[in-house]
């Protein structure tokens, strides 16, 4: 009975790691470069609202509204 612990931790533990990877999976990745193409600011529009998103001197990003 006392080897039956550890094992369902370990299950549950291999359990969350799954699903951790499928969720990371499913987030789609892109790259600030691809985004930008040469330029230092684009638009998105979300909803109707207009967004901002820059490119600092120093690259950090800036979206504003």
């Amino acid at each position: 009975m006392s080897h039956s612990i550890p094992r369902e931790a370990e299950l549950e533990k291999k359990q969350i790691s799954s699903i951790t990877q499928s969720v990371a999976s499913a987030v789609t990745r892109i790259k600030s470069q691809d985004l930008f193409k040469q330029m230092r600011e684009l638009e998105i529009d979300h909803g109707g609202r207009i967004y901002k998103l820059r490119l600092t001197h120093l690259n950090k990003l800036i979206l504003t509204a």
